[in-house]
């Protein structure tokens, strides 16, 4: 089977993934099986640094929490604040620490040097501001967008003074109660103070879009979108806090869903301004429906890239990332029968792979699933090889992480 994977495998590069597309996708979405491997965001970043350079990318977005991301953006545009000080800063779920993101950064930062506004590269995070142990405080996105909008349309118009505001939202520490996760009484999503923001958020992105006419013609482009990006984290993050405080079977069903939703709209309004190149979990941009088991029960919902891949169609596109070997966390060589032990015997460190090709030359009834000794590393599921565009694949994580690579220059432009 691996012979005849021969003739379409290809190096990790621009080329070899346009070539498996008919077409430029206004968004394209690259997984990974697991978290916390720079190897595997080494090749995202090179591969991202040739979609931008040739294929005018102009938009990375990475599963980080998408109000921080803005610290990120602010640096990487125009400057602003520290390398040190935006790694800590502008990341979620620990990614600031990952040598391969803080080249990222910096070699964003570096391609944005001396180019025209309209021209330069962005960041985003598009998850919402979510971990594990629960749901940020709402604070920072109902305060922006309440404060946009009584600048710009008076006070007359809101729903609520910042006073009663601030009195409602209460001490930020009670919102992300890690408690709460397990036991739905912890969680102050249904109380009377949660109920009132909600019905605040809903008036306040009512607003937002009845002044349209007037804020496109006051505002930038860049204020309308933030004040956009605050009112679906405002009105997301409480709808998080309200199903983390129900007690029914279907909680946690409805909570990963939410998530997804909200990373699914992220990642639709970041489209909408132009071409977007998207990395997170295989699991989160995966057009069919995702799975984990949590607490004893198998969850599933549909996830970020199934939701956009609703939306966009061929305009949305999805590479899978497989690996051979984890050695630090004791994923050795893939048995031969499934589709990663397939890929492991081509003689490429890395490679693409079309999805199709791999799914046909596997056959029928397909290969056997991997089954991983580590809970953290997610195999090919073979039921959907074929869902995909292309399989990125690397054979071998080192057992040590690296401490940081730079990626290769980049060309300027005009």
């Amino acid at each position: 089977m691996a012979t005849d994977l021969m003739d379409t495998a290809r190096p990790v590069d621009a080329a070899a993934v346009m070539k498996l597309l008919a077409r430029r996708p206004r968004l394209l979405a690259l997984g990974e099986p697991t978290h916390g491997e720079d190897t595997l965001l080494d090749v995202r970043n090179e591969l991202f640094r040739q979609l931008v350079e040739e294929e005018g990318y102009r938009t990375i977005a990475i599963e980080s929490d998408c109000l921080a991301g803005l610290v990120v953006d602010d640096h990487v545009v125009s400057g602003t604040g520290t390398h040190d000080d935006v790694m800590e800063r502008g990341f979620s779920h620990g990614f600031g620490a990952s040598a391969a993101n803080r080249e990222l950064v910096r070699w964003m930062r570096a391609f944005n040097e001396g180019r025209p506004a309209a021209d330069r590269l962005r960041f985003a995070g598009f998850d919402g501001p979510l971990e594990i142990t629960g749901g940020a405080s709402p604070r920072q996105a109902l305060t922006a967008l309440h404060a946009h909008l009584a600048s710009r349309v008076g006070t007359d118009l809101l729903p609520c003074t910042a006073r009663t505001l601030d009195r409602l939202l209460g001490a930020d520490d009670r919102w992300p109660d890690p408690a709460a996760m397990t036991d739905p009484s912890r969680s102050v999503g249904q109380s009377p103070e949660a109920g009132e923001l909600r019905l605040i958020a809903d008036d306040l992105v009512a607003l937002l879009d009845a002044q349209a006419p007037h804020l496109i013609a006051t505002t930038s482009r860049a204020e309308q979108d933030r004040a956009r990006l605050y009112g679906r984290t405002a009105v997301g993050l409480l709808r998080y806090h309200h199903w983390t405080a129900d007690g029914s079977p279907g909680r946690m069903t409805r909570l990963v869903g939410l998530r997804g939703a909200m990373m699914a709209d992220n990642l639709l309004a970041l489209a909408e301004r132009g071409p977007v190149l998207a990395h997170a979990h295989n699991a989160h941009l995966q057009r069919d429906q995702s799975s984990m088991r949590m607490g004893g029960r198998e969850v599933r919902w549909w996830s970020a890239g199934a939701l956009v891949n609703a939306r966009l169609g061929e305009e949305y596109a999805f590479l899978a990332t497989a690996v051979g070997t984890i050695r630090r966390r004791g994923v050795g060589v893939p048995e031969p029968d499934t589709a990663e032990g397939v890929l492991y015997a081509l003689p490429h460190d890395s490679c693409v792979v079309d999805a199709v090709s791999l799914a046909a030359a596997l056959g029928d009834p397909g290969p056997a699933p991997r089954v991983s000794p580590w809970f953290g590393y997610a195999p090919l599921d073979p039921a959907h090889l074929a869902d995909g565009d292309g399989i990125v694949y690397v054979k071998d994580l080192p057992a040590g992480q690296r401490t940081g690579l730079a990626i290769r220059g980049a060309k300027r432009r005009g």
